[in-house]
């Protein structure tokens, strides 16, 4: 029998979350039964999402929800063979016996010199994200301009790159000077820190005079509100996050976006990646090409060992990640 380790949501979060929200689970698991396979997890994922979908879909007690990368220890599932790696939504759990429902393959043609963590950034969910939200939402044009907020987030730093190979001008805000400094170093036509620019307006205003075709949201509150009027008429907005309310005790209210969204005739259209599921497969294979082509480039921000995830997940909702927060065990 193989001991595992599981963080627990002990309480559910009130405003930012803190350490004795989370409790730390031991127990033994059973041996894999027919058509069942024992998970080791590599790399686990912490991901902002994780905040909000705490509350609605998961109660006090539960694991903590969340993707890994894991390695098949024990196996009686002959489509998934002992020393394979797979994706899997087992959440914060150092080891899982499953009966491989939901559980991704690593594509095959994996490169030997790209980490398995990319499977859970760039080249996974967070690098399908930015594609989706580009190509499915925006359906981002050459020579448009597109603002990117949070843009050295694991989805902000795709999505800039990708407008980037598709020919467009880049705006991208971000919360240090370090990170405003990597962005230009990706090719950001444009980037500031939004915490020390004198206004947020203004440096919109700046960055775009012309003003911008597609906004690529990933923090919504202030931000959305100071953004939106610098949209080009019939703007188009992809919503993908709102990491600035995620922590509020009590729900921001207005400047309310109506006037400004009727007068540019402005589309806003809010999604989930899992809505093209069935192109993952091709999708995945042309962000690793792009890697491989060294047109896009990562960061990773690795914290080592299990005990430390929710210090981990704490610090990536603070923005002290540049580029995907993972951990390794």
């Amino acid at each position: 029998m193989v001991q595992a380790k599981s963080w627990i949501l002990a309480k559910h979060f009130d405003g930012f979350p803190k350490d004795s929200d989370f409790k730390l689970k031991v127990e033994e698991l059973p041996e894999p039964k027919d058509g069942e396979v024992l998970l080791e997890a590599v790399f686990l994922s912490v991901d902002p999402y994780m905040r909000p979908y705490s509350r609605v879909h998961m109660k006090e007690g539960d694991v903590m929800i969340g993707t890994q990368v894991a390695k098949v220890i024990q196996s009686k599932n002959p489509a998934f063979p002992v020393g394979s790696h797979v994706v899997s939504g087992g959440g914060w759990r150092t080891h899982t016996v499953c009966d491989g429902t939901n559980l991704t393959p690593i594509m095959a043609d994996w490169p030997p010199e790209v980490s398995l963590s990319l499977a859970l950034g760039t080249i996974g969910m967070p690098g399908l994200t930015a594609l989706y939200g580009i190509e499915e939402v925006l359906g981002l044009q050459k020579n448009e301009t597109l603002l990117v907020n949070s843009a050295v987030g694991a989805v902000g730093i795709v999505v800039g790159q990708i407008a980037k190979i598709k020919g467009c001008k880049v705006v991208g805000s971000a919360g240090s000077d370090a990170k405003v400094a990597y962005l230009k170093e990706l090719g950001f036509d444009e980037a500031f820190n939004y915490k020390t620019v004198s206004s947020l307006e203004e440096a919109l205003k700046k960055a775009a005079p012309e003003g911008y075709d597609c906004f690529f949201e990933n923090v919504g509150g202030h931000f959305s509100t100071v953004a939106l009027p610098q949209m080009k008429n019939f703007g188009r907005i992809a919503v993908c996050g709102s990491i600035s309310t995620y922590n509020d005790g009590r729900p921001q209210t207005g400047p309310y976006p109506h006037m400004t969204m009727i007068f540019k005739q402005l589309k806003m259209e809010g999604f989930l990646q899992n809505r093209w599921r069935e192109k993952n497969p091709e999708s995945l294979k042309r962000l690793m090409t792009w890697l491989q082509e060294g047109k896009l480039k990562c960061r990773e921000h690795v914290t080592k060992g299990f005990e430390n995830m929710p210090a981990a997940f704490m610090g990536m909702l603070q923005g002290e990640n540049t580029g995907k927060a993972v951990i390794a065990v």
